[in-house]
């Protein structure tokens, strides 16, 4: 959610980083440098990381966050410890320690092949470690909740199995979307819902990319952003993996950043499946990767203010009915 980048300016004078410093119980010192993001504003010091976010959809996404890390405590999950969080004058804040080395997307082009394998080799077992925690079943982001609920929609990911059928109902009672279509999804969507029978849910991290891994001499320094994390079957978290992999320049670590170029991740799926084969050892993988992407593409088609992406989410749908999706490109 957070996908930050780094400036080169000087922080520590900004009111709004000293008034949450001050909450937290931490004096201003550090050379804190601000970091552009998605949804928050942040400040990287020596010791800390700050974030503070004024977006009204997200209010719950750092109390949520601090409930996750608590799950997380005394595991071998690599993760960055919780300082303090709290909610002031100028939004919800979070500070957090900060973890050693660099973002995956900022490492990965002037690595090795072999330095590039390590790393995912890293990750598949801290994702392993992630999905061995014990986590209340029916864990879910409030913002996530609340728009599953009937409420507004902030996000369209990670996939919840569960309320698929429930965004074709969503799409349909929006204009000018396409009811032969939709009729045809909830058909495919029920003849493969079976498949997750009995998958149980599992502590999903739910945004693994390239901005939300942390890197350190070759290996996984820490897993970052748990806003979105989820009790989902663990093969949930391939959706996004994947879709990085598949469609790279869609994940800038920030609007005014630079992605990786696209082919640049055509190897990590297969080194991801090595390090973690229980990951993607369902027969039927395939499809229920085909549920996950058709409940992403539904939740745009259905809920996002954009003609252009929703147009774009309905010819996904057209092509994911015809056997055909990002996935094709892909080998693990």
């Amino acid at each position: 959610m957070d996908g930050t980048t780094g400036r080169s300016r000087d922080a520590s004078a900004d009111p709004a980083l000293l008034r949450t410093l001050d909450a937290a119980g931490l004096p201003a010192t550090g050379g804190f440098r601000p970091v552009s993001g998605w949804v928050s504003r942040a400040w990287i010091g020596e010791e800390h990381v700050v974030r503070l976010t004024a977006d009204e959809r997200h209010r719950d996404a750092y109390r949520h966050e601090a409930r996750v890390i608590g799950l997380l405590a005394g595991s071998d999950v690599p993760h960055a410890r919780r300082i303090a969080s709290g909610e002031g004058p100028d939004g919800p804040w979070y500070v957090s320690e900060r973890l050693p080395g660099r973002t995956l997307h900022e490492a990965w082009p002037d690595a090795s092949e072999a330095e590039r394998r390590t790393m995912i080799e890293s990750l598949g077992a801290a994702l392993r470690a992630l999905h061995r925690i014990s986590t209340p079943t029916d864990l879910l982001p409030p913002w996530l909740e609340e728009a599953l609920s009937g409420g507004s929609w902030p996000a369209f990911h990670p996939p919840v199995v569960s309320a698929a059928l429930s965004q074709v109902d969503a799409a349909g009672r929006q204009p000018g979307r396409d009811p032969g279509l939709l009729t045809e999804l909830a058909a495919w969507i029920r003849e493969r819902l079976p498949l997750f029978a009995a998958s149980p849910p599992v502590l999903v991290h739910g945004d693994v990319h390239g901005s939300n891994v942390m890197v350190d001499g070759g290996r996984v320094s820490g897993l970052i952003d748990f806003a979105e994390t989820v009790a989902q079957p663990a093969d949930t978290e391939l959706d996004t993996i994947l879709r990085w992999c598949a469609r790279s320049s869609e994940y800038p670590p920030s609007p005014r950043s630079t992605s990786l170029p696209e082919g640049s991740l055509a190897a990590l799926p297969g080194w991801l499946s090595n390090a973690y084969p229980e990951l993607f050892a369902s027969a039927d993988l395939r499809d229920r990767l085909n549920v996950y992407d058709a409940y992403v593409e539904l939740s745009l088609y259905a809920h996002h203010p954009g003609p252009e992406v929703r147009e774009v989410s309905r010819v996904r749908l057209v092509r994911l009915l015809e056997g055909r999706n990002h996935l094709d490109a892909l080998t693990w």
